[in-house]
């Protein structure tokens, strides 16, 4: 089915519409839930900001600020999402193919996932570089040196290899290739859950709000193993520096100079929008995802499979 029988290859017509319904389904999903993800920003970068609940700080902000800063930066994230999600839906279905239907194990999805998403960190970290200034540029943390010049990602990406070297594009690598375990376990326990769900109906497609469900649980897993490195990686790639941290500082340091001052709260600070925010977005994302996927293959007549 779906070219997966015979001649085994990464390039294939099923692999492609994976990789654009999940590329698809991760806009929609950013674009419904974007303010929770410029909270989480704000409360990652912002020393002086008090860890309120979400709703709390979306009141603040829009008092303070107006609407419109809830959606700050909103063109280039999406964009670069469209691109990060084709990249790895792409790579993790086109792998999966290569592997045989019979073998499908967690341990091998987690392998896969964890391909998918190195390939995705070293290929589109530095739009994320570029994303984490826009979205926070104009705000006035000290940080921001002539973020002004540039607004959107191209001229971004041009003036920061320009001005601060290739190096700074690839700001926060490290602990991002370190985050490549968010997805990977995302979605190991999705692909886990999803499979004993339809082997326990018979064979037959679980609801759409099934699907939505084990999203949600797949990323909340997910976000708590891997929080403080996101923490870590949001200041890497905006370029915040602490005073009394070398400027080269690296994932390590940053991290116990966090809990040194900070204790562990200061680790997981933003925890909660951040985990509302992946949390809804993943569900969201996985059920558009489904639902996308299904209407292309029905439309073509074309029998999906369905693992």
């Amino acid at each position: 089915m779906g070219g997966s029988g015979h001649n085994r290859s990464i390039f294939t017509y099923d692999t492609l519409v994976h990789a654009i319904s999940g590329a698809a389904g991760s806009v929609v999903a950013m674009a419904a839930f974007y303010p929770l993800d410029t909270v989480r920003s704000r409360l990652q970068l912002e020393e002086g900001r008090q860890a309120k609940n979400t709703l709390a700080i979306i009141r603040e902000l829009i008092a303070k600020e107006g609407s419109y800063t809830l959606y700050r930066g909103i063109v280039p994230v999406l964009q670069s999402l469209c691109a990060s999600n084709f990249i790895y839906f792409y790579t993790f279905h086109g792998l999966k193919e290569l592997r045989s239907k019979r073998n499908q194990t967690a341990g091998g999805d987690l392998l896969i996932a964890s391909i998918a998403g190195v390939i995705n960190v070293l290929t589109t970290t530095p739009l994320w570089v570029v994303n984490t200034r826009l979205k926070m540029r104009g705000i006035g943390l000290p940080s921001e040196r002539n973020n002004n010049e540039y607004t959107t990602l191209y001229d971004g990406l041009l003036h920061i290899w320009k001005y601060e070297g290739l190096r700074q594009l690839w700001a926060g690598t490290m602990p991002s290739l370190m985050l490549v375990a968010n997805p990977a376990i995302q979605f190991m326990t999705y692909e886990s859950i999803k499979r004993r769900i339809i082997a326990s109906l018979g064979g037959a497609q679980p609801p759409a709000w099934m699907f939505f469900v084990i999203g949600a649980a797949a990323k909340t897993v997910a976000t708590w193993m891997t929080y403080p490195l996101q923490l870590v990686q949001t200041k890497l790639r905006h370029g915040d520096r602490y005073p009394n941290l070398p400027p080269d500082a690296g994932t390590l340091q940053i991290l116990f100079y966090i809990l040194k001052k900070q204790g562990i709260s200061g680790l997981y600070k933003g925890m909660e929008a951040k985990l509302l925010q992946t949390t809804l977005t993943a569900a969201l994302m996985f059920l558009a995802y489904e639902k996308i996927a299904r209407f292309v293959f029905r439309i073509l007549m074309h029998k999906p499979y369905l693992r």
